[in-house]
């Protein structure tokens, strides 16, 4: 459920009219809704509410410091992926004991920044970054909290691009070598083996996959409990899929009841890494219609937002929903939604089915709040869209839009 309904004929977030944004801070411009991020959060956790959990919101999917503030306020914590979001969660206020630190590359100043500023623990991802981690670890004087990331080589069922736990992904330690390494791992002096983690990818809109992931993690698990180790969480990651078009992912309670079968009455802490499915729906992308091209071959609908702003129709060839902001009665026609970039892969939807538009017009691309603004870039020295959040009647811009300075800052002419 959201919070982007019509009123009338007009579109909405929450109680503020879209075209009122669109008046005061021009196109295109990302909008969120607090209202939505908080019910989404509060009904994940809920999901989990009789046993030991921490809600670890994914960073990557919206790393905007008002969103991850709005989180923090509720208790949720941060799974990471690099030196500059660790910066951005403790910003926002999100305490480091609950925070994870996941990703294949950890360079040697990220790991420094994370050991001093004392997260929750390290999901060790190979041999080479555990000996990494007890070189700095040692160096400091300190112990690097781990779990490992256990590759269960389990197909997903989704994208391939957004797989990440088959035995071809460059994601985790094999689940038949994992045990050896724990026990190679708890031989280290400032190393402290802490737990266990899976994460199988993203959008998945079935439970089973999740469910035999755990399956073999809690496998390992129990290894672990027999060789004396004593693991304290468990990491299922996250990767619950949200619905874009047609999809019927699973509710977060039947999600839970999926996990909670597969860990058994485990005492252990479960730590669960969602991202998509809190932000996912809260957001919109405004774009406003250019012109109109008509083709022998095709309608052509060309926006000033581009692949540069949403690059998931173009990476992933992934559907949004895109809605006129003012619905009225009028022609269906099929139209490619596309961009200024000079790319021909550029584009918001194709061969979609909507109302014919007018140029001047407001579209709204739905489902924009996760792996839109966060994967965005300045291609064709595109300045980036302003992000705004509304709650209830009140509307704040939370990142400007880029100005044509920012484009070239930091940047020098050679004079050698």
């Amino acid at each position: 459920m959201h919070y982007f309904n019509y009123q009338g004929n007009e579109l909405y977030c929450e109680d503020v009219p879209v075209e009122r944004i669109a008046a005061e801070v021009g196109t295109p411009f990302y909008l969120y809704s607090a209202s939505t991020i908080v019910r989404h959060y509060n009904v994940f956790t809920e999901a989990f509410a009789d046993v030991d959990h921490l809600v670890c919101y994914s960073v990557k999917a919206n790393s905007n410091l008002a969103v991850l503030k709005m989180l923090a306020d509720l208790g949720a914590g941060a799974d990471i992926v690099s030196g500059g979001e660790l910066f951005r969660a403790l910003r926002a206020g999100i305490s480091p004991d609950k925070i994870v630190f996941s990703g294949v590359g950890k360079r040697d100043e990220e790991i420094r920044f994370a050991l001093e500023s004392g997260i929750l623990m390290f999901n060790v991802e190979s041999t080479s970054e555990l000996s990494a981690l007890s070189r700095i670890a040692k160096d400091m004087g300190s112990t690097a909290p781990v779990a490992l990331r256990v590759n269960p080589d389990v197909d997903p069922e989704t994208h391939p691009y957004i797989s990440t736990g088959m035995k071809e992904n460059k994601f985790g330690i094999p689940v038949t070598e994992a045990l050896s390494i724990y026990l190679q791992a708890a031989k280290m002096d400032h190393i402290q083996v802490v737990g266990a983690d899976c994460h199988i990818g993203s959008q998945l809109t079935s439970s089973a996959p999740f469910g035999e992931a755990v399956t073999k993690l809690m496998e390992l698990v129990s290894d672990l409990d027999r060789e004396g180790m004593e693991i304290k969480y468990i990491d299922v990651g996250g990767g619950l899929g949200i619905i874009y078009g047609e999809e019927a992912p699973p509710l977060p309670s039947d999600y839970a009841d999926t996990i909670l079968d597969a860990v058994g009455g485990t005492d252990k802490t479960l730590i669960f890494e969602p991202g998509r499915v809190i932000v996912g729906n809260a957001g919109i992308l405004v774009t406003r219609v250019i012109y109109n091209k008509k083709t022998a071959e095709k309608n052509f609908i060309i926006v000033d937002a581009a692949m540069n702003d949403l690059i998931r129709p173009s990476l992933y060839d992934a559907y949004q929903e895109v809605r006129p902001v003012f619905r009225t009665e009028r022609e269906e026609i099929v139209a490619d939604v596309v961009g200024p970039v000079c790319e021909s892969t550029d584009y918001l939807a194709r061969d979609h089915s909507m109302p014919a538009v007018e140029e001047g017009e407001l579209l709204a691309v739905m489902s924009s709040g996760a792996y839109g603004f966060s994967m965005s870039s300045q291609y064709n020295s595109r300045p980036r869209a302003a992000e705004i959040m509304v709650r209830d009647k009140r509307f704040e811009v939370v990142r400007n839009r880029e100005t044509f300075d920012d484009l070239v800052k930091g940047e020098r002419v050679f004079n050698g």
